[in-house]
């Protein structure tokens, strides 16, 4: 059973818009070829016109276990090969053993409209579920199959790359605009790489085509504001990025200065940003899909800009990636924009404190004492935990709001990376139908997710039994770093008003070097974003 929602969307102008684009994306041998038999020349066809700037992506299913498997095309490969009377799986043939999963081999004028074809493998045929791994198979196949032969076609500028759907037509969008998407704003225009226009091969899926695409679409905005060093990305060009992405969407923010945030008692906030030059600003983003009376999905992003660690300073290799840091941020208001491009029939309130963590003369300090704006007095053990200090106000501000569910989403701590690496993300939660939701979601999107405990054990460490402070940032222990994830998700419970809440670690999934997901150049990853939005479906389609 597909794991997403369309309906409403199938409703939608923006579906009924794509009707005008059905010449690319009909069934039976459709696009620029379709029209040409065997390789001949249309009448009307102009012999001068140039084709060198276009590609097709398809792909060729291979058996890992028999080395003498000739390998097998898909359905929309045999079609292309017999629209060229079989010239391309002689060239195939001919050109040595059949490319393995995720390897690419291209073929070059094999008819008159298509000036590359790029054959990809898909690995073995009928993949599907793996309980062992908690993941489709066939879905991650199709992504790495679809951003390898997209890239590979990419490097020889085409301007436009057909790609089929591989049997689903979302997961192949969602690969070949991750794998073709670069960082590459600051680059002088003429050293940048062209990015293609992408569009659908032989299939008449066109919804699940462009929910991928929307999916891509808001993991690579995510990836672009994580990625963008820290001078251009303050707390106040975040929120004029926001406001000009948002806003275009139909998604209210409203900016919130430090004014505001000390009439609200915020001062745990607030004392991460007292060491920057920079103001602190608290980001309300405001959908309503459905009834105004409706209750909203609360999401919150940690967003610190650039965490040096403050006056207990990171070492100078963890500060590099530290301009990733509001992650968690960047998440949210892609997410708002995915659920707002797909008219998902819910409300959401998305709450992001932004600020940067830095050494100045007037930063808090080892020792310090604050107060949340629940009145709860927090001990600060170390500057560098300025996370979870963001997180504890914005959690009860979200009480005002009467939310149906909380999810707040951060790059916690560096437990989550040696304990998961980038396999996935750890998720803490109250709500065991929260979890069953975000792993189904997880499951249909390959970006994982792993629970961790939320016993009363951690929070005993952080919160009870101190004469001075009601709540420590670390806690009781002979090492306060050891089960530090858990004991961040035991202190954050602690400012959890009464409902079902999730909390996510996106520490370790933060950057992609590039390798562990193919799909992914290296940099700054946009993880879990489109989990969250798979997430934010799974909770309108089990609604219904």
């Amino acid at each position: 059973m597909a794991l997403r929602f369309i309906g409403y969307f199938l409703n939608s102008p923006r579906a009924l818009r794509l009707s005008s684009l059905g010449k690319h994306y009909t069934t039976g041998g459709s696009g620029p070829s379709a029209g040409a038999v065997c390789g001949q020349q249309s009448k009307d066809e102009d012999p001068c016109k140039s084709h060198l700037n276009k590609g097709l992506v398809l792909g060729l299913y291979t058996n890992p276990d028999d080395p003498l498997d000739p390998g097998k095309l898909t359905p929309a490969g045999e079609r292309y090969n017999r629209m060229v009377c079989g010239r391309l799986l002689d060239l195939l043939r001919y050109a040595g053993p059949p490319p393995t999963k995720g390897k690419v081999r291209i073929f070059y004028n094999i008819e008159n409209e298509i000036s590359s074809v790029a054959i990809v493998g898909l690995g073995r045929e009928c993949q599907g579920y793996d309980v062992f791994e908690q993941m489709d198979e066939g879905k991650e196949s199709i992504r790495i199959a679809a951003a390898a032969g997209c890239r590979a076609l990419q490097e020889l500028r085409l301007t436009k790359i057909f790609v089929e759907s591989f049997g689903h037509a979302e997961s192949s969008a969602e690969g070949a605009a991750l794998g073709v998407w670069l960082f590459q704003e600051k680059k002088k225009k003429e050293h940048q790489i062209l990015i293609p226009q992408l569009e659908l091969w032989d299939d008449c899926d066109w919804t699940g085509w462009q929910i991928g695409l929307q999916k891509a679409a808001a993991q690579n905005l995510a990836r672009q504001l994580m990625d963008t060093s820290a001078n251009y990305m303050t707390p106040t060009s975040f929120a004029q990025n926001a406001v000009e992405v948002l806003c275009k969407s139909g998604v209210n923010v409203e900016v919130k200065v430090r004014g505001w945030a000390e009439t609200q008692k915020m001062f745990a906030f607030l004392a991460v940003a007292q060491g920057s030059c920079e103001p602190p600003i608290f980001l309300e983003l405001s959908y309503y899909g459905a009834a105004r009376d409706e209750r909203p999905v609360v999401l919150i992003g940690k967003g610190i800009t650039y965490n040096s660690g403050g006056l207990c300073l990171k070492p100078c290799g963890k500060q590099e990636k530290m301009r990733g840091d509001m992650g968690g941020a960047a998440c949210v208001v892609a997410a708002c924009r995915a659920v707002a491009g797909l008219q998902l029939p819910l409300n959401i309130r998305a709450l992001i404190p932004l600020c940067e963590n830095m050494p100045g003369c007037a930063a808090m300090r080892p020792g310090d004492i604050v107060k949340a704006m629940n009145g709860k007095s927090i001990k600060i053990e170390s500057t560098d935990t300025g996370g979870r200090l963001c997180l504890a106000d914005a959690l009860v501000y979200a009480q005002n709001f009467w939310p149906r569910l909380i999810v707040d989403v951060g790059t916690m701590t560096s437990d989550m990376k040696k304990s998961l690496g980038k396999a996935a993300s750890g998720v803490f939660s109250n709500s065991e139908a929260l979890w069953e939701y975000m792993l189904a979601a997880s499951m249909h999107t390959g970006d994982r997710v792993w629970r961790f405990p939320l016993w009363e054990h951690f929070t005993h460490l952080v919160a009870r039994h101190y004469e001075s402070v009601d709540v420590k940032t670390y806690g009781r222990g002979f090492k306060p770093h050891d089960g530090e994830a858990c004991r961040v998700a035991a202190f954050l419970n602690e400012f959890v008003p009464c409902g079902d809440w999730l909390h996510m670690d996106t520490y370790g999934v933060m950057y992609s070097n590039g390798f562990d997901y193919p799909y992914l150049r290296r940099g700054m990853s946009g993880r879990p974003t489109r989990t969250l939005v798979e997430f934010l479906s799974q909770l309108v389609c089990n609604r219904e």
